[in-house]
């Protein structure tokens, strides 16, 4: 019947865009009508081309050329005559002025969190010097890099006993002979240390690239450094792992640590401003839990349609254990996916072009992956995450009850349409030379946003359904919390998974894999909370322009997707015809903060 169901939900669809008015097709690209986007193009190529020159880690060299050109590009756009410009030229100032200056506040961040390891890494001038010498195609003496390299190796390991001394208790005085020895202060915090580890990681790859790199092509090479190289390479591999395992504290077969490297307010303030979020991360942090208590009075409405009373945690339990059978997930994502694409056809929220419904892909996600994304990513391919049988039992338990049926029905509209895969779509074809200001505000907040402007369109039609779209809610608000929170150094990891656990539902290895992505290094401070604070940000605009009856659900939506993963403030300034003056500063108050917070 499932099977069925979906055919005919595919057959429907595809009915409803053949008699669709030619007038509802996608509009044509603008062709880019602004007048920066040769230069904003330019920088964006010159960018790519100085970022795979300087591939040296942690170079003084790299980051001093980058200022330099991001310091002439500020200087080149100041020298534009602001007030000529059209409407989009004077936007596409702003956002490249704001660009440029976020930039230049990340790299003198960045210099002092280098600074901070440089006890740790004395060694690593060295390296870069071999890289970035290689680059400039200067000639090598082969016969002094190995001597080169065997200092390396030594002062490595002098680095490394260096720190092995700092790390043995005291002796007491004599006259307390036999009392018993305090343990020795960290001769480092442990965060920095971590961080030291990947930074040793990345010289490791640098060096075998420059080894490999003369290996084997010049024989004199070979001869003198086969040996050096290999005894340095061995070195930074043992010095990674002492750093891992006697500062930072994690043990070799330790799997389950999670450090993470708070940014500091400095930084969280940095991104905000550059996202163009005038509130504070305490603001942000009341909103967000403002709206976790509105879920929670939800979730207890639907807990008591079906029979448990209060208690939503025992409702979310039962909807868990609504999942698919093994080996029967892909059926149920195309089910859900055809199931969105048809409501939003149904209540004309947004054109969906033909080559975008016809051409998402489904792949299955590898169980490592899942490691530290338990739940489906997508685009114009969707991973799905479900058990594999390489996975222990309580694993396959836990992967089945975190994709259920009733949490995937956000997911998938979430990654692929109107969600992700739409989103791609559209920015390919429309003010792609934008992509060098995108935001996870537009980004994650716009494919969030349709969850909320879902669920007030009575998406939800059963108490498993609306509990299923509360929990990625709850979700979202939870990520604001502990992500900014651990970032303002007032949480650890512990306390991050344990508020998934607590206050939203996880499953433990679900919370535990979410909190070690947010804080692995992949994300920015403020990428988590972008999610819910994007969304509410696109849901003002909504009820700005839509619930006043200024624009059409389908040219409120279309114009978002055809501007760009541009701030989302912009995006209103655009949509509103408000040109943006040129020493324009964040003002946009979309969402009132909780009078405790004031």
């Amino acid at each position: 019947m499932r099977r069925l169901a979906a055919c005919l939900l595919f057959l429907a669809v595809s009915q409803a865009a053949a008699q669709r008015p030619a007038t509802r097709q996608a509009p044509a690209p603008e062709g880019g009508s602004s007048d920066l986007r040769l230069m904003i193009e330019n920088y964006a190529a010159d960018r790519g081309s100085l970022s795979r020159f300087y591939t040296a880690p942690i170079s003084p060299a790299r980051i001093a050329r980058i200022k330099q050109f991001y310091s002439d590009s500020r200087a080149a756009l100041d020298k534009q005559n602001f007030d000529a410009l059209s409407f989009d030229g004077k936007v596409d100032f702003v956002l490249f002025r704001n660009h440029l200056d976020q930039q230049l506040a990340e790299l003198e961040i960045e210099s002092r969190r280098i600074a901070e390891m440089e006890p740790l890494l004395p060694f690593a001038s060295v390296i870069i010097s071999f890289e970035e010498s290689r680059r400039r195609l200067e000639p090598l003496d082969p016969k002094q890099a190995a001597a080169t390299l065997n200092d390396l190796k030594k002062k490595i390991a002098d680095t490394r006993k260096k720190f092995e001394e700092a790390l043995k208790p005291p002796r007491p005085p004599a006259k307390q002979e036999g009392a018993e020895a305090k343990p020795a202060e960290p001769p480092v915090k442990r965060t920095i240390a971590n961080r030291a580890v990947a930074a040793v990681n990345a010289l490791k790859t640098s060096l075998k690239n420059w080894f490999d790199y003369y290996n084997g092509y010049d024989p004199v090479f070979t001869w003198w450094n086969a040996d050096p190289y290999k005894q340095a390479d061995a070195e930074l591999a043992s010095y990674a792992a002492f750093i891992r395992e006697k500062l930072v504290g994690i043990k070799p077969d330790d799997k389950t640590t999670i450090i993470g490297d708070p940014a500091g307010r400095e930084a969280i303030l940095n991104e905000l401003k550059s996202a163009m979020v005038p509130y504070t991360p305490e603001e942000l942090i009341a909103i967000a839990k403002k709206d976790l208590a509105w879920c929670e009075a939800e979730m207890t409405t639907a807990a008591r349609a079906l029979g448990f009373g209060n208690d939503w945690r025992k409702a979310l339990e039962h909807v868990k254990d609504l999942h698919m059978p093994p080996g029967r997930q892909p059926e149920l994502i195309r089910e859900l996916a055809l199931e969105a694409i048809a409501f939003l056809e149904q209540h004309d929220l947004v054109t969906i072009p033909p080559v975008a419904r016809d051409t998402w892909r489904m792949e299955m996600m590898t169980p490592e992956r899942q490691l530290v994304s338990p739940f489906f990513l997508g685009g114009e391919t969707i991973l799905v995450s479900f058990p594999t049988s390489t996975m222990t039992h309580e694993q396959k338990q836990m992967s089945m009850r975190g994709n259920n049926i009733h949490f995937s029905r956000s997911t998938v509209f979430h990654e692929l349409i109107p969600g992700h895969h739409l989103q791609g779509f559209m920015t390919q074809r429309h003010r792609p030379y934008r992509g060098v200001f995108s935001t996870p505000f537009w980004t994650e907040g716009e494919a969030f946003y349709w969850e909320m402007l879902f669920w007030d369109l009575n998406f939800p039609k059963t108490p498993e359904n609306r509990i299923g779209m509360l929990f990625w809610r709850m979700h979202r608000a939870a990520r604001v919390i502990f992500s900014l929170g651990f970032h303002l150094g007032q949480m650890t990891p512990e306390e991050c998974v344990k508020l998934l656990v607590e206050k939203v539902g996880h499953e433990l290895d679900n919370a535990t894999a979410e909190v070690r992505r947010s804080f692995d290094g992949t994300y920015g401070p403020i990428y988590q909370c972008a999610y819910f604070v994007g969304a509410r940000q696109f849901y003002a605009l909504h009820k700005e322009l839509v619930g006043a009856g200024k624009m059409t659900n389908r040219a409120f939506h279309d114009a978002i997707l055809r501007e760009g993963r541009i701030p989302v403030e912009m995006v209103r300034a655009i949509l509103m015809r408000q040109p943006p003056p040129r020493e324009f500063q964040p003002a946009w108050r979309f969402e009132p903060v909780p009078a405790a917070i004031n």
